[in-house]
C-alpha cells in the first residue's frame, strides 16, 4: 500500500522497525512453513506494490525510501524475486525517475511496472486466491473505488488489521516481546574466569571459556545453546 502509506503519522524509526520486523517474521516463519507445506525449499518471495492514491507530495519521504531500500539491500539480499508495481497513477513516472536512482542496481532489474491493476500478468506466476485484494478489480487510477470498497470486506483486505498475517505478525512480535523481557530480568553475577598457560594449540583457553559460558547460562536458567559457537582451531591465528 505504498500509495496511501501516512508517512508523517510516525518517525522514520518506527516505519524502519515495523519494516524490519516483517522481514524476520517472512523469513523465520512463512518461509519454513511454505517450505514445509509444500516439500521443496523456499526462500524468497514477491512483492506486490499498490501505487493507488499516490501524491507528489510523497517525495519528500524519499529518505525513508532509501533507508528501507539499503537495509533490504545489506541484510535480505536475494530475498525478493521481483517487486510488481500496479495501479500507477500518471505522477508514478515523475517519482520513479527521482527513486530509481537511489536503488541499487539488482534492486532495479527486479522492478516491473505493470499495466492497471496487474491481475493479468500476476494470475501468470500465482493462483487466484493468492492475488491482493487491489489487483482482483479496477486498474489504474480507477481502482480507487474498488479499495474504499475492499476496505470494509474484511479478511479479504490485506491492509486491514484484522487480516489473519497482521494478528499473526502481531501475535509473534508479542511472544517475541515476552520472551526478551524475561531475559532482561535475569541478574548477571560477575565471575571470574581462570585462564591456563597458553599452549600451542589453544585449546584450553578455548575449552574454559565455553564451560564458563555453559556454568553462566546454568545458572541463569537460560536455554541459550551454543550450538553456534564457533572455535578457531587455526595455528596460525591466535
Amino acid at each position: 500500500g505504498v500509495g496511501r502509506s501516512t508517512y508523517d503519522k510516525a518517525s522514520i524509526h518506527y516505519y524502519v522497525q515495523s519494516h524490519i520486523q516483517m522481514n524476520e517474521y517472512r523469513d523465520r516463519i512463512i518461509l519454513p512453513a511454505a517450505t514445509k507445506k509444500f516439500e521443496r525449499h523456499i526462500s524468497t518471495c514477491v512483492k506486490v506494490l499498490d501505487m493507488t492514491g499516490l501524491k507528489i507530495s510523497q517525495l519528500g519521504q524519499l529518505k525513508l525510501l532509501t533507508v528501507i531500500s539499503n537495509i533490504d539491500d545489506l541484510n535480505y539480499p536475494e530475498k525478493t524475486d521481483t517487486y510488481y508495481i500496479v495501479n500507477a497513477p500518471y505522477i508514478f513516472s515523475a517519482c520513479w525517475k527521482v527513486v530509481r536512482p537511489l536503488l541499487q542496481e539488482r534492486t532495479r532489474k527486479k522492478v516491473q511496472v505493470l499495466s492497471g491493476c496487474g491481475k493479468d500478468e500476476l494470475l501468470k506466476i500465482m493462483d487466484y486466491d493468492s492475488l491482493p485484494h487491489f489487483c482482483r478489480k479496477g486498474s489504474g487510477s480507477g481502482s480507487s473505488k474498488h479499495f474504499k470498497t475492499s476496505m470494509s470486506t474484511g479478511d479479504d483486505n490485506c491492509f486491514s488489521l484484522d487480516h489473519g498475517f497482521h494478528q499473526e505478525l502481531y501475535n509473534y512480535i508479542n511472544h517475541q516481546a515476552e520472551a526478551m523481557e524475561s531475559r532482561a530480568m535475569i541478574t548477571h553475577k560477575s565471575f571470574h574466569v581462570a585462564f591456563p598457560e597458553p599452549d600451542p594449540d589453544d585449546q584450553k583457553i578455548a575449552q574454559t571459556i565455553e564451560s564458563e559460558f555453559q556454568k553462566l547460562s546454568y545458572q541463569n536458567g537460560v536455554a541459550d545453546k551454543l550450538d553456534d559457537l564457533m572455535i578457531n582451531e587455526d595455528k596460525e591465528k591466535k
